[in-house]
């Protein structure tokens, strides 16, 4: 038998080999385009080329999406013709005058790290602190980077803490919004949380009746539960493309409530339920804390009926404590300077009250409105949620004035 040394090489097509192992993906229900299979697209076609077999698909990094909670995302897809957004002049590096430094808080349920901004000029003493709560993958510097809140208390003299997940408490860094015992007072991350905050107010004099609480994401989802745990210690809620107070209670239904369900509270901790908009059971919140809500309504990480659910939690707990009875609400419209629509929802109690401020950013995926591109998961064309967040946090009624 001959040795066919002069075989030609076998001719491989691979632009068919990639698409059948995507067809192959799609057929078993494997999404490529979000969530944990995001980029295994990118993978393949790279392997492939590493083989000298190209395809002649172009590569695939028009993907925005963003990573959270448990699944790894990310959709800031641009609109109309696909043009890259515009990136704003503040994305450039500009020196900050303050300190950033890294301290750690302990206690019964554990310890956890913490950045915290101090601006080299207080522009009230004694000064307002806000609190950041980053998103799954992400870190302090990360958030502060793609957020800009520290350039906001530069230029106006507040005070920014960044609680930082450990990795052993969730692989992900995502804080475990959907674990009971991570839900209640004095226990768990709420605690930990809490006595960050504390710390700092307490080490720097901060005014106790201007402590405000913001996230993203999954980070958005506990700062909805310290606004719930802890309404004494919060005078104000942000919620980034968040999710309302108890709606998972493991990992299951904390994927089920991401996608728009509900999964609900077992046990003791559960809350009464009602029906809200979208005829699933809402659970009620009983602290009124002022809350303002951004929720992109092309989020295909943390559904945009979340951010709805939030807000709805939110003016019920009002309504339920205001002498006047129901909050009035009005709508507004608007576009952002780089061209992103978006509608504002005032919820407004009898004495003219702002008490709950509700966006939608049209077409917008799972990233924090108007941030910069120096960080992750962020949507640069705007509008600017942490200057939109001050604006609301500073102007509400009972925090007062120092």
């Amino acid at each position: 038998m001959k040795t066919p040394f002069n075989r030609p090489t076998p001719h491989f097509d691979a632009q068919a080999i990639h698409q059948t192992i995507r067809s192959a993906l799609a057929a078993a229900g494997l999404d490529t385009t979000s969530g944990p299979m995001l980029g295994v697209t990118d993978t393949i076609r790279r392997a492939l080329s590493a083989a000298g077999l190209p395809t002649s698909e172009a590569a695939a990094g028009a993907h925005a999406d963003v990573i959270d909670v448990v699944a790894q995302v990310v959709d800031v897809a641009p609109d109309g013709d696909g043009a890259p957004a515009p990136q704003p002049l503040k994305d450039a590096p500009q020196p900050l005058a303050g300190r950033f430094d890294t301290f750690s808080y302990s206690n019964r349920a554990g310890s956890r790290s913490y950045k915290l901004f101090v601006p080299a000029r207080i522009g009230a003493v004694p000064p307002p602190l806000v609190v950041m709560l980053h998103g799954c993958t992400q870190s302090a510097d990360d958030f502060a980077a793609g957020t800009q809140m520290n350039r906001l208390a530069a230029e106006q003299g507040f005070l920014v803490v960044y609680p930082e997940q450990a990795s052993s408490a969730n692989p992900s860094k995502c804080w475990n919004w959907f674990k009971a015992q991570d839900q209640a007072r004095d226990a768990g991350e709420p605690s930990l949380i809490a006595g960050i905050v504390r710390e700092v107010a307490a080490r720097h004099g901060v005014d106790p009746r201007r402590i405000f609480v913001a996230g993203l994401s999954a980070g958005a989802a506990m700062a909805v539960i310290l606004g719930e745990t802890y309404p004494e210690l919060f005078a104000g809620v942000g919620a980034h493309s968040g999710l309302p107070y108890r709606s998972a209670h493991d990992m299951a239904s904390a994927m089920a409530a991401m996608k728009g369900g509900r999964g609900g509270s077992a046990g003791p901790v559960a809350a009464p339920l009602a029906t809200g908009a979208h005829g699933a059971l809402r659970k009620k919140t009983a602290q009124a804390v002022p809350t303002i809500v951004f929720h992109g309504d092309r989020d295909h990480t943390v559904q945009q009926a979340n951010g709805i659910e939030i807000a709805q939690q939110a003016t019920a707990a009002h309504t339920a404590v205001e002498a006047g009875g129901a909050l009035s609400a009005s709508l507004e419209r608007g576009t952002s300077p780089a061209g992103r629509s978006f509608s504002r929802t005032l919820h407004v109690d009898a004495a003219g009250r702002t008490r709950v401020e509700s966006w939608t950013v049209h077409g917008a995926g799972h990233a924090w409105a108007g941030g910069s591109a120096s960080g992750t998961y962020t949507d640069v064309r705007g509008p600017d949620a942490s200057a939109e967040m001050l604006r609301f946090f500073l102007a509400l009624p009972q925090a007062g004035s120092a």
